[in-house]
């Protein structure tokens, strides 16, 4: 399965891995390039000299391409130029359109993946000109569906290739996400439950065990995640239920921004974030068991190819008589 996003990005199969924030997933990463995807790499919270020895892991693990993210929640500006120093094949940034980011990263030779959540940041995208556009719906961090979102997204980029993100987790979210016009998926929840992923296992068995109504757009979350670094930036992402998120979703004022930032990013670091915040999507609920990232991603495109294949049968007309 090819389509024009691998053309763009220098990749084989229209697969790319979320980035994780905090989170080090450089084993997760690497294994999806060498699957053929996009393998990313977060870069939230984490030190600049901790980023640069994940960089060098990610180089020794495979010679394929990559993607470094970064957001506005904050803009890590020492990060970000280092990034671009890094070279990798795309940087990917969600949270708001950065149209001076965009510009100094073509400037670097580095292509660039938009995250958006609805029409008007997918119309920013087309006018700051970046090179792929991901439409990330409501069953992960958005907030309108992915099956709405996605054709309004192409109908509005043009040439440029329109990635699926939220709610995918098999071939089937694949294949639908073509259908839709996409050029390709992003996968994330999934391969949180993958063998790789360097977080609790306590918070992949949740996953594993997960309705989608078991994750909850986070209302508050602004009251202890990292502020904002430029006005207009905004995102709710999601989570299974914790006692702090129930604490903060429900009584929101007894939250304490100056107490539970510095605890969160503490707990997150020392790799307890699952405690607090175990952010997930409602993909989950399509998640049964933990495999190794690689095979995610070969499943993923095999099945997606079956089920394009049963949906062209299923139209076909009927053989002559």
């Amino acid at each position: 399965m090819r389509t024009r996003l691998c053309d763009v990005l220098g990749i084989e199969v229209p697969v790319i891995g979320a980035p994780f924030g905090p989170f080090d997933q450089v084993e997760v990463a690497a294994a999806v390039c060498e699957a053929g995807g996009l393998g990313s790499l977060g870069t939230a919270v984490r030190p600049l000299p901790d980023l640069r020895r994940q960089w060098a892991r990610m180089r020794e693990s495979t010679d394929r391409p990559f993607a470094i993210n970064h957001t506005l929640r904050p803009l890590n500006e020492e990060a970000f130029e280092a990034t671009l120093a890094e070279r990798p094949a795309a940087v990917s940034f969600h949270l708001g359109v950065p149209e001076d980011l965009v510009r100094r990263a073509h400037d670097a030779g580095v292509l660039w993946i938009q995250q958006v959540m609805d029409v008007d940041q997918a119309g920013q995208a087309v006018r700051a000109g970046v090179d792929v556009i991901v439409a990330q719906g409501g069953e992960a961090g958005g907030e309108v569906s992915t099956m709405v979102l996605v054709p309004q997204v192409v109908d509005v980029a043009g040439d440029i290739p329109v990635v699926a993100a939220g709610g995918i987790a098999d071939g089937r979210g694949l294949a639908a996400a073509l259908a839709l016009g996409a050029q390709g998926v992003v996968i994330g929840t999934r391969l949180l439950a993958s063998v790789e992923m360097r977080i609790a296992g306590e918070w992949k068995e949740r996953i594993v065990a997960a309705d989608a109504r078991d994750t909850i757009k986070l209302a508050h979350s602004d009251r202890y995640l990292p502020p904002f670094s430029r006005p207009g930036a905004y995102g709710v992402p999601r989570s299974l239920r914790t006692p702090f998120v129930e604490e903060a979703e429900e009584h929101p004022e007894r939250v304490d921004p100056e107490e539970a930032g510095p605890r969160l990013l503490e707990a997150m670091r020392g790799g307890r974030g699952h405690e607090f915040l175990p952010f997930t999507g409602q993909s989950a609920a399509l998640v049964h068991d933990v495999l190794p990232a690689a095979e995610i991603v070969r499943r993923t495109v095999a099945d997606a190819e079956a089920v394009l294949r049963r949906a062209a049968g299923a139209c076909a007309p009927p053989a002559p008589r």
